[in-house]
């Protein structure tokens, strides 16, 4: 929640702010009438306002955020952004192609990641894999445009040696 009461020499109400798609929208809600500050039920009708303002911010945030996640979104290099492909080195010091996927989770609320070995699972499976992940947290849904692009991006023999290399 974005509601919070500010009490200062300049300044006596409610501010709300949300950041969405990069601008910041803020609103103030004076506790002030004539000089005087509000108690009591007007002080509470000013409240209810600033939370319903919050809310509509909200619904506009979470609106841009989904639209978001189900746009598929490349890096400078190619690789879509949240899986890449790059080398790991495993406890016995070799290293292995994988596939990394790290991404703020809608189910979780929090950056989740995990690898995937394309070694131990094919380039094919281990691409599944790992956009099956990014989809699962995401909330992109197997039948959307979305999924069924993520899994034609996969990327070729010469890409991973490439991106591997860098």
């Amino acid at each position: 929640m974005s509601v919070e009461l500010l009490d200062n020499p300049r300044f006596y109400g409610y501010r709300v702010r949300r950041q969405i798609e990069g601008q910041t929208y803020q609103e103030y809600f004076s506790l002030k009438e004539n000089s005087k500050r509000l108690r009591g039920a007007k002080k509470n009708e000013v409240k209810a306002v600033a939370d319903a303002r919050d809310t509509e911010l909200k619904a506009l945030q979470q609106k841009q955020r989904d639209k978001n996640d189900r746009e598929i979104q490349l890096d400078e290099s190619g690789q879509i952004k949240g899986i890449l492909c790059r080398m790991k080195r495993e406890k016995s010091g070799t290293l292995t192609p994988v596939f990394q996927v790290g991404v703020m989770s809608r189910v979780r609320e929090k950056i989740v990641n995990t690898t995937v070995s394309i070694t131990r699972h094919g380039r094919v499976e281990a691409w599944q894999r790992a956009v099956d992940f990014y989809c699962e947290h995401k909330r992109i849904g197997k039948r959307t445009k979305a999924y069924k692009e993520l899994n034609s991006r996969c990327p070729k023999p010469a890409q991973i040696k490439r991106y591997t290399q860098q």
